[in-house]
């Protein structure tokens, strides 16, 4: 074989007269390939590099292009931030989204949910419903990236495991599905959520929150301004009208779909029946009272009148139909001076009275109020601590006004019982109770959320209500106290938060329900009660773990459940199971918020509540009216809306969020009453003689 022949060229160079050059541009161009092609691999990698270089820094520095890529770069800084970079903004400072020029409002949270801000909306202004737009993450603004909150540093995306406390920038690939047979849940007639207080004075007509304070109108904003959204300092005014609007809206839905019915399932647009007997509109009645609802007031009130009845052969949890039904009616009679509520009190109290029948004294959790039977579950004998202990004020309050001593008398058994019971741990109270024996069974499991919370709450209420009178009831507080301390309290290991765990024979569990925050407001309304002053500091420091319980979740909700990282590391402090993720609109966190600035008037506890409701309107809000809980706090593109909106968050959460935003404090004077666990409020008796 003969080696190819080579071919040779030559360059040549014309010159014209006018000294104008020519050259072979082709052959020169194959010249310098044959060159490059003659370079070694490492000398082309590197000459590849330097350009790559220089063209990048190249762009940087062209002032718009630098612009367009921090833009974009801080969107990826946003999702990757982990908790060591989430420290250093001030406490109840919460950035604002910066919107686009020509971007349409931020994201709908779910089916029909609107989203809650839109380029030139004020914050605290709640918007028009609007169509669902294609989802996305709201850009915090550039200085304001240090704060440990606002949508929480996404750094752990996984399950809620113990070993993921340190996984960074994955998202959840495993959104909480909605559990089966909901529906049929629903149907048990038992508590589920655990307890709460209440209580007050005087029978004379409170006036309305229009009788005493004008609403303002907010600022309208100027839709056609595009420049960025910074903080902005709101009004109470401007938030008590926002609080206001969110229960219209509310009870829009209710009033559509639900009239009358237990509760509003606002995505499917229909109802759900536990009773039967429109606990959503008993519930909200004082609320409505309160916030200067006329009309609507006006409307459930006539309802209440002509369409309420208990003759009805159905089956009734004990202590949710007295926290709720008979409380509301109690408390609406004393805001409204208004007979038709006590009557309504007297009938359902009556109709209650059977549950007391049993051997040891320690009443039947269900009740038929047509038959005038009282039976346990079906599956046990026992009733929970919380709920035999939980239904004294308003039993107590019932005697006071009809001046008949069984109801009374029933009640106030159940805490002599209690108070004298073997069993307990220092204080703390086992779970359940037996109704034929009266003696604690499942002893080991000592926790403050659901199924004993509010044993303790009523301790103290009961107190304050009789006039600071009954030393058995102050010394079962103070002595569980001293139990909480004791065996429960702890504090992460990253960020040093406070927070009361449970104890399951003899081991330490970090969990904590949602449940537990209203021990904040508890523990401040003792302080204020001439209880130690560290009450005050405990409160303080349990107050600021509730609220990190909002805003280290990428919602900006809480979630049912918390676990707590007791690991001396970096880390976040919080985190939820996937199957503890959901959100029920609950009230404990707003409640203690409420009683936390009415003693001490520092205003970050107004701005958390107010970041607590922005939150509900933007993943919670249901366009056609209502509010839903969803499935998953950590999930901003789809938090899973769960249909379903309880009656407390009308009762309860708007009523708490309405009084902290107040400046009116003789609106619901806590020195003249105080609140069942279902927020309706009941007078404080006079001190007897001494």
């Amino acid at each position: 074989m003969y080696p190819p022949s080579r071919k040779d060229f030559i360059s040549l160079t014309l010159s014209d007269q006018h000294s104008r050059t020519y050259n072979n541009g082709k052959h020169r161009r194959q010249s310098c390939w044959r060159k490059w092609k003659q370079l070694s691999r490492l000398q082309r990698s590197l000459i590849l590099l330097l350009v790559a270089m220089i063209l990048i820094f190249g762009l940087l520095s062209y002032p718009s292009l630098t612009e367009q890529w921090r833009g974009f770069s801080e969107k990826e800084d946003w999702l990757e931030l982990d908790d060591r970079k989430l420290k250093a903004m001030p406490q109840g400072v919460m950035p604002v989204p910066r919107p686009a020029v020509g971007k349409a409002p931020g994201h709908a949270a779910g089916p029909d949910l609107e989203p809650a801000e839109g380029p030139g909306l004020i914050p605290g202004v709640i918007p028009e419903p609007q169509r669902a737009k294609a989802p996305t993450l709201p850009k915090p603004p550039i200085k304001k990236r240090a704060f440990p909150n606002k949508r929480g540093p996404p750094s752990l995306q996984k399950g809620g495991n113990a070993s993921d406390w340190n996984v960074k920038g994955k998202q959840d690939q495993d959104p909480v599905k909605v559990e089966q047979g909901e529906e049929n849940k629903e149907k048990k007639i038992v508590s589920w959520r655990g307890a709460m207080i209440e209580a007050e004075q005087g029978t004379d007509p409170l006036p309305s929150a229009l009788e005493k304070e004008a609403a303002v109108p907010p600022v309208p904003a100027d839709r056609n301004d595009a420049s960025p959204v910074e903080p902005v300092s709101v009004g109470p005014v401007d938030r008590l009208e926002a609080v206001r609007e969110a229960f219209r809206h509310a009870w829009k839905g209710y009033k559509e779909y639900a009239w009358g019915h237990d509760e509003l399932k606002p995505v499917s647009k229909s109802f759900g029946e536990w009773f039967g007997l429109g606990l959503t509109l008993v519930d909200a009645l004082d609320t409505m009272w309160i916030m200067g609802l006329k009309e609507e007031f006006e409307e459930a009130r006539n309802w209440v009148e002509k369409e309420l009845s208990f003759s009805k052969n159905v089956d009734v949890n004990l202590f949710e139909s007295t926290i709720r039904i008979l409380g509301g009616f109690l408390s609406t009679y004393h805001l409204t001076g208004d007979q038709l509520f006590l009557e309504k009190a007297k009938d359902i109290g009556a109709r209650l009275m059977p549950a007391f029948k049993t051997p040891s004294k320690i009443p039947y959790s269900d009740v038929n109020i047509g038959k005038g039977t009282a039976h346990p579950p079906h599956w046990t004998t026992d009733s929970t601590v919380a709920e035999v202990t939980s239904i004294q004020l308003e039993f107590r309050e019932l005697s006071r006004l009809t001046q008949d001593p069984q109801y009374q008398e029933a009640v106030n058994e159940i805490m002599k019982l209690v108070h004298k019971l073997p069993g307990k741990h220092d204080g703390l109270v086992p779970l359940f109770i037996n109704t034929n024996s009266g003696q604690f069974t499942h002893k080991g499991v000592f926790t403050l959320g659901a199924r004993a919370d509010s044993y303790y709450e009523y301790l103290l209420k009961q107190w304050i209500q009789g006039g600071k009178t009954e030393d058995d009831l102050l010394e079962d507080y103070l002595l569980a106290l001293e139990g909480v301390k004791k065996h429960l309290l702890r504090q992460t290991g990253p960020n040093q938060l406070t927070f009361v765990g449970e104890l399951s024979h003899n081991r330490f569990n970090p969990k904590m329900d949602h449940l537990v925050c209203f021990l904040p407001g508890t523990l401040a309304l003792g302080a204020h009660n001439g209880l130690p002053g560290d009450h005050m500091d405990l409160a303080a420091r349990l107050m600021e773990t509730c609220h990190q319980m909002y805003v280290q979740m990428e919602t900006g909700l809480s979630p049912e459940i918390a676990q707590f990282n007791l690991q001396p590391r970096d880390g976040r402090d919080i985190d939820a199971k996937p199957a503890d993720r959901h959100n029920l609109l609950r009230p404990e966190t707003v409640e203690s918020l409420f009683y936390m600035y009415r003693f001490t008037k520092d205003t970050k506890y107004r701005d958390w509540g107010w970041d607590i409701l922005q939150s509900f309107n933007k993943y919670t809000k249901v366009s056609s009216g209502g509010y839903s809980s969803i499935n998953n706090v950590r999930d901003t593109v789809n938090p899973g809306p769960r249909d379903k909106m309880e009656s407390f968050f009308l009762g309860e959460t708007l009523k708490y969020l309405y009084l902290l935003f107040s400046n009116d404090t003789e609106l619901i004077d806590l020195d003249k009453y105080v609140f069942n666990t279902e927020a309706h409020p009941l007078p404080i008796w006079p001190s007897p003689p001494k």
